[in-house]
């Protein structure tokens, strides 16, 4: 997976937002980061969950 960076868009891949489009507001340790939604809801998310927007 490449790195991590807060700002960049990601789609999640697991659980019932699978699909969803969020970008990345804060790292919080090296397996966890949070995440906002299109909506605006901040939400803490495993970054394994997670895909790059290409």
């Amino acid at each position: 997976m490449p790195a991590i960076e807060v700002g960049k868009k990601y789609v999640k891949t697991k659980g019932r937002k699978a699909g969803t489009v969020v970008t990345i507001t804060k790292i919080v340790d090296s397996n966890f980061v949070t995440v906002r939604d299109e909506k605006g809801k901040e939400k803490r998310c495993n970054i394994t969950h997670l895909e790059p927007l290409a």
